[in-house]
């Protein structure tokens, strides 16, 4: 069965063009132009991906977003910013708000289709099923849960590939282009700032552990996940 993805856009030209292009690549189109009826959506639907636009009327899409990684049925789906804002502070923001990915209006549906499947490409169960631990932290993959020290911790798709491969390759350092590689793809096509707001909500989420402290910053190269 085809992915469903979940367009969420109040121009119904924009949002025509956008489901056009999505079942031309042989997915299912589900619509939506504001806050309530894609949550109205979610609920009858469970999409496999999200493209939300950043200009909704009544709620901004940074806002949805935030209401969306904060729901239990949609902590852990995907979510594509779509907007015309191209200024580096409102892509960091985007990706803060809960985003796994951005994209700057005008873009060609080939690049959109291209991130859409590479962002759902990432979100497929593909880590081993064992169950790591490290520096008081447990991982299981079969079952999507970390906890630390006992107490279980949330974490959104992308967070939990970055902590499971850090937490299997410890004491080196990886630098921003290795990490991309290496958790979201080859095919991504996300900046290297990306590394650094995902790490940043890794850090937030595990600070009330003191797990925080795991994972360092090794100025000039990268990140380290030291347990000494």
């Amino acid at each position: 069965m085809s992915a469903k993805i979940l367009i969420i856009e109040d121009e119904p030209a924009i949002q025509e063009l956008l489901a056009f292009n999505v079942m031309q690549a042989g997915f299912q189109a589900l619509r939506a132009a504001d806050a309530d009826s894609a949550w109205q959506q979610i609920r009858n639907n469970t999409p496999d991906l999200i493209l939300l636009d950043w200009m909704l009327p009544e709620t901004s899409g940074v806002a949805l977003a935030r209401q969306l990684r904060a729901d239990a049925l949609t902590r852990t789906t995907p979510i594509i910013m779509l907007t015309a804002r191209g200024d580096e502070r409102d892509k960091i923001l985007g990706l803060e708000s809960g985003a796994d990915d951005y994209i700057t209006k005008p873009f060609s549906p080939r690049e959109l289709m291209a991130r859409i499947r590479a962002v759902l490409r990432r979100h497929v169960p593909q880590l081993p099923d064992e169950t790591v631990a490290a520096g008081g932290l447990e991982l299981s993959p079969a079952s999507h849960r970390v906890s630390a020290k006992g107490a279980v911790i949330d974490l959104g798709p992308t967070e939990f590939r970055l902590l499971h491969f850090f937490m299997t390759h410890t004491e080196r350092v990886y630098s921003r282009a290795q990490l991309l590689d290496q958790v979201w793809g080859t095919q991504v096509f996300v900046e290297e700032r990306t590394v650094d707001v995902h790490i940043r909500r890794l850090r937030a989420v595990l600070e009330a552990s003191g797990s925080d402290r795991l994972i360092q910053t090794v100025r000039g190269s990268g990140y380290r996940f030291s347990i000494n």
